[in-house]
């Protein structure tokens, strides 16, 4: 911080103690004199002071008003003392007062200084500034010089680094830096103009500078501390006189005095000199100005070096100019701030005292009591349905609200509390339907097939009918993708009459997610179930708990246990949460969850819930499913019309046999998308789509006219025109007969216009059909199986059946698989035969299940072998590979054991399986078949593959028999509970049979 210093009298009588003073009137022709009178009458004043000792340092001005050389530094000690030996009198006391004054050196005689760097701003003469010496070297050849009546240095300021923004404040690093700098690096990076400054106060490692006069470094005398010598520098003689400097200058002083007018920055520093600033000089008034501005020390520096009076007046002008900017700016942003806080203040103020004038006229209660009542309000409609602990904890809560301050954390955790206690349906129940025939029709709209679950939600509905009140269930529905769990759960609640809620709980890992969170906690909130009975409104909607068998675990606990007692009918009527904390009863809640696999679902879970499975749909459902509600959905979502499309049946049927035998049509959904995607297409590159015709009346009176006078030409290019655009338009196809390919005519020109010869002859029919039929008509697309790969790419899927006829040693099977079933070969070769070389090798990615039932199997085959031929010894001497395609795909399962002892039997006694024939059964070491699972999935894979025969365990008859007539259809089935029975269907036939 720069300040200058005074030379008023009262300011040396108030503060006499000061180190340095300026005289800044010029009239007077010898400061020296006027400054010594001062102090004279200072000392006669204090001489009764048993003690008295002063000293102070007195410079002139780095230059008289005239240019040349002036004043100088003298040093003047003042004592008084009980001595009475100097107390004798007054002619004593001023002769010795004059007696005192040293004859020591002036400022210019000093040649030779400490070089002390400036990093933040240079010193300018007249002005102090405290800084930090952190070398100590020179920090005590400061010291020296100021106590060998020495006490100057040169200041100078300390150059940028290369490659860095003088601009960018770096901190205390700058300063970590400069005292790092010794010698010729230090010199190097010190600009060559300074201020020689006089030294005044040392206090640990701050010295306060005053400057002096200006200073040219010339060499270096020394390195360890810094020594230069150094040229007194003096302004270049100026006109006082001149009109361009006058004006400058007084510019100068009446922007500096706007600025301190609306600054009280520099106000402390230069609150004396207002009154004499006309005395100033102008080199010091330039000075003066540049000092108290706040421009970088490069602009600071700028006005240092100049020597010209003049242009140093405009620099210091300029600085002083961008200051006063800078004020402007200052005042408008506290102008704007202290209008917005003032604003805000008013209107809070207004505010209050709106609030206590309606408060005191009755018009409006605090927030308290707002929120109190409006709590109350939703209590009144259902008061007679809530339970009697529910209402007294809510009333103890109301009480608490009132005692509570509203800017108090538990004000805010109780209102929530209330909110949510208030905002449930206690009691209030949705009026159900108990319409069998209605709830059937809503499930069919909605959804083909599904007989299972469709039958189980008319159970429910015939149950409550008769007893009058419905209560929950708690259904899992388990299948794979895509088949329509999720969106069946919708239909259900249609159905029910009932308000739907929908979440899922795959990944889900957080107990509070289903229970709540306890109040205390930040954020808390009550769980799903809470959530969800606030949101329909009603305390017996339809809950639908999606991915129910993905649920996760983690370190805040398991969820799945958590859902033990929302799930459980003898435990859900008290469901409590832990937000809440009342019971909750959730017992009219119908849950159903869904779930791709029960395997992964806790057992005591499971148990609480009623199974459903659906298993997919077959070929004949996909169709219908595809035809009613897929294409039709599709069809209006790309904005196509039925009459610009056909797709056939059997490209519907090829499309799913090929391309979608998952057992859900979500994929089936994606492809009919795909081909109406390219059909929109297609009808837009055509132009056929419709378009309205452009109304006769805005005709051009020119068009018309050139029409009726050339009629002729108007008919042949009509006509020629027709021609090409028939050409265009014909669809025509090889596998179709002329009557059913549909040739059409279309206009490519958006806006054409009918012709006069063209129009009918009714202009009353032509101005109704305007505007509401369009002049083109429209191609319709045909989608069959000779065009579907252009739609939908090359097949995904090929035939299942590799062989018309199974050779020896290959069988047939039946596997179940997440898109809903498949055909399965087992085929087994001979590598070598000799004595005692028995053995099996096993390929296609076989499970460990499955690798024991091939063993299993090979040691069956071995006894019924013997048992039927007792002389054949193939599989002790025959080393045997037994292999499942495809490679590529893993398979486990015990279900293929009946197929490969059928396969190694037939590769023993050379004899073909019975044609059309497909099997599966797991099987115990003495032939007993046992049942396995996914009958629907392999009844649906073998009707795929064009089985006519399917052989199934005897306990899977009854899993049979519940498949629907389509399904069976046209299948012979056979149930066996021995392998000698199928033995005896697949190879006890004679020769003549197989003939």
């Amino acid at each position: 911080m720069l300040k200058l210093l005074s030379s008023t009298s009262r300011q040396i009588h108030t503060h006499f103690t000061s180190p340095c003073l300026r005289v800044a009137n010029e009239s007077q022709p010898n400061s020296l004199l006027k400054s010594l009178s001062l102090l004279t009458g200072l000392t006669q004043r204090n001489h009764k002071s048993p003690s008295f000792y002063q000293r102070a340092f007195f410079c002139s001005d780095s230059s008289s008003g005239d240019g040349g050389d002036g004043g100088g530094i003298v040093e003047v000690e003042v004592r008084s003392g009980a001595s009475e030996t100097e107390a004798e009198g007054g002619a004593a006391d001023s002769s010795n007062s004059s007696a005192i004054v040293p004859t020591s050196p002036r400022p210019e005689d000093y040649l030779t200084v400490l070089a002390l760097p400036l990093p933040h701003r240079p010193l300018f003469p007249g002005f102090y500034m405290p800084i930090y010496v952190k070398d100590p070297k020179l920090l005590a050849a400061l010291q020296e010089s100021r106590k060998r009546q020495a006490p100057y240095c040169g200041a100078f300021l300390l150059k940028d680094e290369p490659d860095t923004d003088p601009s960018v404040v770096t901190g205390s690093e700058s300063d970590k830096n400069i005292s790092d700098l010794k010698g010729k690096d230090l010199f190097n990076r010190l600009h060559e103009v300074g201020t020689l400054a006089q030294i005044t106060t040392i206090q640990g490692d701050q010295v306060i500078l005053i400057g002096h006069r200006r200073l040219r470094i010339t060499e270096m005398v020394s390195e360890n501390p810094l020594t230069v010598k150094v040229d007194h520098l003096k302004d270049k003689p100026y006109n006082k006189d001149d009109d361009v400097i006058k004006a400058t200058s007084f510019e100068v002083i009446s922007t500096l005095r706007d600025v301190l007018k609306t600054s009280s920055l520099w106000r402390d520093h230069v609150q004396t000199y207002t009154q004499h600033v006309g005395d100033f000089n102008f080199p010091r008034l330039a000075d003066f100005g540049a000092a108290i501005s706040g421009a970088n020390k490069l602009q600071c520096q700028e006005v240092l070096e100049e020597l010209d009076v003049y242009k140093r007046l405009k620099l210091t002008l300029e600085l002083v100019k961008k200051e006063m900017e800078i004020s402007k700016i200052q005042e408008s942003i506290a102008k704007a701030i202290e209008e917005k806080i003032s604003g805000e203040q008013r209107r809070y103020l207004l505010n209050e005292q709106l609030k206590a004038i309606k408060k005191e006229l009755g018009l409006e209660t605090d927030d308290k009591t707002a929120l109190s009542d409006k709590f109350r309000e939703r209590l009144e409609p259902n008061r007679e349905k809530i339970p009697e602990h529910v209402l007294q904890v809510i009333e103890e809560e109301l009480t608490k609200l009132q005692l509570l301050e509203a800017s108090s954390s538990e004000f805010n955790v109780t209102r929530n509390y209330l909110d949510w206690l208030t905002a449930l349906p206690w009691g209030n129940y949705s009026d159900e339907n108990f319409d069998v025939l209605r709830a059937q029709k809503i499930l069919d709209e909605d959804h083909y097939g599904l007989t299972d679950v469709k039958e189980r939600i008319l159970e429910f509905i015939a149950v409550g009918k008769l007893r009058g009140i419905s209560q929950g269930k708690i259904i899992c529905l388990s299948g794979p993708p895509g088949v329509g769990k999720t969106s069946i759960g919708r239909s259900i609640a249609r159905a029910l009459n009932r308000k739907f809620f929908r979440f899922s709980v795959g990944g889900l890992s957080d107990v509070a997610e289903i229970k709540g969170h306890r109040r205390t906690y930040i954020g808390a909130m009550p769980g799903k179930m809470v959530q969800c009975l606030k949101n329909v409104g009603t305390a017996n909607p339809l809950v639908l708990i999606d991915e129910i068998d993905k649920l996760g675990r983690g370190h805040t606990g398991d969820p799945a246990s958590a859902l033990l007692e929302l799930l459980d009918p003898e435990q859900n009527a008290n469901f409590l949460d832990h937000y809440l904390d009342v019971p909750i009863d959730v017992s009219k809640v119908l849950f159903v969850c869904t779930a791709n696999v029960v395997d992964t679902i806790p057992n005591p879970l499971l148990d609480r819930m009623e199974v459903v499975s659906i298993a997919g749909y077959i070929t004949d459902e996909k169709v219908h499913i595809a035809r009613d509600y897929l294409e039709k959905a599709t069809r209006e979502a790309c904005g196509i019309k039925p009459e610009q499309v056909e797709v056939t049946d059997a490209a519907l049927l090829a499309l799913i046999e090929n391309y979608c035998r998952e057992a859900g049509v979500r994929n089936l959904q994606k492809q009919i998308e795909k081909i109406y995607r390219k059909i929109a297409l297609q009808l837009v590159r055509q132009g056929a789509l419709i378009e309205p015709a452009v109304p006769v009346a805005e005709l051009d009176a020119e068009k018309i006219e050139c029409v009726e006078t050339s009629t002729e030409s108007v008919e042949v290019n009509s006509k020629k025109q027709n021609n090409e655009i028939l050409e265009e338009a014909e669809i025509v196809r090889t596998d179709q007969t002329p009557e059913e390919a549909e040739i059409v005519k279309m206009d490519p020109q958006p806006n054409h216009v009918q012709s006069p010869l063209d129009q009918p002859t009714d202009s009353k029919d032509t101005a109704e059909t305007e505007g509401s039929e369009g002049t083109k008509a429209v191609d319709k697309v045909l989608v069959d199986t000779s065009n579907l790969a252009d739609f939908v790419g090359k097949p995904v899927f090929h035939a299942e059946r590799i062989y018309d006829q199974t050779p020896v040693g290959v069988v047939m099977g039946l596997a179940w698989t997440a898109m809903g079933g498949s055909t399965l070969y087992i085929e087994t070769t001979q590598i070598e035969q000799g004595d005692g070389k028995g053995a099996l090798n096993l390929t296609g990615q076989l499970g460990e299940v499955m690798k024991e039932s091939a063993q299993i199997a090979h040691t069956v085959a071995r006894g019924i072998l013997l048992s039927k031929e007792p002389d054949n010894l193939y599989f002790a001497n025959t080393k045997l590979h037994l292999h499942v395609p495809a490679g590529a795909t893993p398979k486990d399962g015990p279900s293929a054991g009946c197929t490969m002892i059928t396969s190694f039997l037939s590769l023993a006694m050379k004899k073909l399986v019975r044609k059309d024939l497909a099997m599966t059964g797991e099987v115990t070491l003495t032939g007993k078949i046992l049942p396995i699972g996914g009958v629907k999935e392999k009844t649906i894979a073998a009707r795929r593959s064009d089985v006519k025969t399917i052989i199934f365990p005897s306990a899977n008859r009854r899993d049979f028999d519940e498949l629907s007539p389509n399904v069976k259809e046209g299948l012979d089935v056979h149930f066996v509970d021995d392998y000698n029975q199928i033995f005896e269907l697949a190879l006890g036939y004679d020769e003549n049979e197989k003939k």
